[in-house]
């Protein structure tokens, strides 16, 4: 479990780092329809080398801060 705070509609998509237990990311998404979302899941699984499926939102699908679940 990786705590997650993600800044939506941003220039591009990436993963900036820790700011203590958190892992911030940007990704290029508006928070629209789950369209922020979907993008964060796929730039964690790319960026971890999993599956797409193995990229889980646990807590605060409607909020820049998360809490998603890896496996694999």
């Amino acid at each position: 479990r990786i705590k997650i705070k993600v800044a939506p509609s941003s220039g591009r998509d990436e993963v900036t780092g820790f700011s203590g237990d958190t892992l911030k990311v940007k990704v290029s998404a508006p928070p629209d329809k789950g369209k922020a979302n979907a993008a964060l899941i796929e730039l964690l699984a790319e960026h971890y080398g999993v599956k797409k499926s193995e990229v889980t939102i646990l807590r605060g699908h409607t909020s820049r801060n998360k809490v998603v679940s890896i496996s694999g």
